[in-house]
């Protein structure tokens, strides 16, 4: 068997595409009734959509909150295991359900494209780690994740180690009117990764500001500790 042959001309049925940030989509059209049964899923299903990274989840829940907005697909699960390769940080696991597989497929293949997009807000060194992001308006897969308010404006920050997240959080409430909806800590929602995540609503404008003010200074801190970032993509904010 030539591994490597396998790698570049996928043909499985299964197989949507990757995306940076090691992504795969992946599509079930008819999955198995006593797999179904224990997925424990909230909505009966059978055809699948797939996703998961093993660095990040803010850009790729982003991505995939355009992908259902635009599809008639619902998301069903969200996960995020301790990951990142091994570093401080998540990674994410998504369940995407739809009544066509034409449907599921077209909403992970919609998301993995956008995914290249919205990983330009992740910075990464041998320090640690800050992810950024922002939707002009939240759709379900955004509510479901981080409790952001349903058609408002949604900004999201992580940052690794965890004191540097956490001062990113405070910046950025004080910076805007923004609604706090989700905070994250080691011991509280983020599978014990050693980050600080903070996800906020409110007006686009004030919303954008707050993630802005919390980049900035998390960026100060985190090249303070001796290593420049790296971006997997080309910044979008």
């Amino acid at each position: 068997m030539d591994i490597h042959a396998i790698s570049q001309t996928c043909t499985r049925p299964e197989f949507v595409g990757t995306a940076v940030l090691d992504t795969i989509g992946l599509v079930i059209a008819a999955a198995d009734p006593a797999l179904l049964e224990k997925m424990k899923l909230p909505a009966p299903f059978h055809s699948l959509g797939l996703f998961g990274s093993r660095t990040g989840a803010a850009g790729q829940l982003t991505a995939l909150d355009d992908a259902v907005k635009a599809t008639s697909t619902q998301v069903l699960s969200i996960e995020f295991p301790r990951d990142t390769k091994g570093w401080g940080g998540h990674g994410n696991y998504v369940v995407l359900g739809g009544s066509s597989v034409e449907d599921v497929r077209e909403a992970i293949r919609m998301a993995l494209e956008l995914t290249n997009k919205y990983a330009g807000e992740l910075y990464i060194s041998q320090a640690g780690h800050l992810e950024f992001a922002y939707s002009a308006s939240a759709g379900p897969v955004l509510e479901k994740a981080f409790g952001a308010v349903y058609g408002q404006a949604f900004g999201f920050m992580a940052g690794s180690p965890a004191p540097i997240g956490l001062v990113m959080a405070d910046t950025a409430l004080k910076a805007a009117p923004v609604r706090l909806t989700r905070y994250m800590t080691p011991d509280e929602g983020t599978s014990h990764s050693n980050e600080v995540i903070a996800a906020f609503s409110g007006e686009a404008q004030g919303t954008k500001e707050a993630v802005l003010q919390g980049r900035q200074i998390g960026l100060e801190l985190l090249i303070s500790m001796g290593s420049y970032p790296k971006i997997p993509g080309t910044p979008y904010l």
